[in-house]
């Protein structure tokens, strides 16, 4: 059994099988490896608009997917493709949603930050900073009503954890210990400012202190701690005790979005992060070291999720784009 430590909050190592490091690896390679994809299309001008990249955040939504059950559901902000594939949705489906196609999620009308699945549970890509938490924990409102068992992820980033609609949001979901676990994906910058300039209570997991909502700091770049914060979360959540607030400790490798330079931290920084906290390489390593794979099979499953990419790139290029007809369609319209 391979041991992957939660260097953040100090517990005793946890333990992942070869099977679940082998499909944590194959999980997270998929959403660099699109990101990466994503990015080449965006520069040569194939997808338009906001495109927020996920690159370096992978073990957060891997992770916490692994402590979900089926059912559950998933909502978020705009940084958002990696939470779509993890939760199962296709990468066809996505590219072609982020080159504006027919086949893609939305029918080619939401774009990068605008998609969702009902059949996966996935109920978006949001726009408007820290709006999504509201509607998580509505979605969480929705369950505890119909008694269904079901619990909602709700994520947030750092930049949006000072929005007062996050805080309303908290109070309620204590009132009423709705089944919500509250992720913040600390990726310490928000849109180009770093939290020690923003936020007077840099440690976030503590945000939910005043409304009674229990709160841990969590290694983002480490999945298995990940994983095992999420089950502690999610079981309570279940049990009917009431929301829980994960502080997610990671860092994004590219600018806030495709148009930002990332000019407020050196170039110096982003490298050691890669060199040192890359969660990808993370898994690699306790894989190698435990005798689970060698570097060839791992280059491998590099190899099959490079095709599978290069298909959802060529599936979205050659997918028509919308009728004109579709301009209206699933719009509200109050007369």
């Amino acid at each position: 059994m391979a041991q992957a430590a939660q260097k953040a909050n100090g517990k005793h190592a946890a333990e992942a099988s070869k099977d679940e490091l082998l499909q944590y690896y194959r999980d997270m390679l998929l959403i660099r490896r699109f990101e990466e994809r994503a990015g080449q299309l965006y520069g040569m001008g194939l997808i338009g608009g906001f495109c927020h990249l996920y690159i370096g955040q992978e073990a957060v939504v891997v992770g916490m997917q692994a402590a979900l059950k089926n059912g559950d559901q998933v909502i978020t902000a705009y940084r958002d493709h990696g939470h779509m594939l993890a939760a199962g949705m296709t990468a066809n489906g996505v590219m072609a949603e982020l080159t504006g196609r027919r086949d893609g999620y939305s029918k080619g009308k939401g774009g990068s930050m605008h998609m969702f699945s009902i059949e996966k549970a996935f109920y978006g890509g949001h726009g408007i900073v820290g709006a999504q938490v509201s509607l998580g924990a509505g979605i969480a409102f929705a369950n505890k009503y119909r008694k269904d068992g079901k619990v909602c992820l709700t994520y947030f980033g750092d930049g949006a954890a000072n929005q007062g609609q996050v805080y309303e949001s908290f109070n309620m979901a204590a009132l009423w210990k709705l089944p919500v676990v509250f992720i913040i994906e600390n990726n310490q910058y928000a849109m180009g400012t770093s939290i020690q300039r923003s936020s007077s209570e840099t440690h976030l997991y503590k945000r939910g202190v005043s409304f009674n909502i229990p709160g841990e700091e969590v290694d983002g770049m480490d999945v298995v701690a990940v994983r095992e914060a999420g089950k502690r979360a999610v079981e309570r959540a279940r049990a009917g005790e009431g929301p829980y607030l994960l502080e997610m400790k990671t860092y994004r490798y590219r600018g806030h979005s495709m148009s930002d330079p990332a000019k407020y931290r050196t170039k110096e920084e982003v490298e050691e992060f890669k060199a040192k906290r890359d969660p990808i390489e993370h898994v690699k390593k306790l894989m190698i070291d435990a005798g689970h794979a060698s570097e060839e099979q791992l280059k491998e499953i590099d190899r099959e999720i490079r095709a599978v990419v290069t298909e959802s790139a060529e599936f979205a290029q050659q997918s028509p784009e919308p009728d004109p007809s579709e301009l209206l369609t699933d719009v509200y319209i109050e007369a």
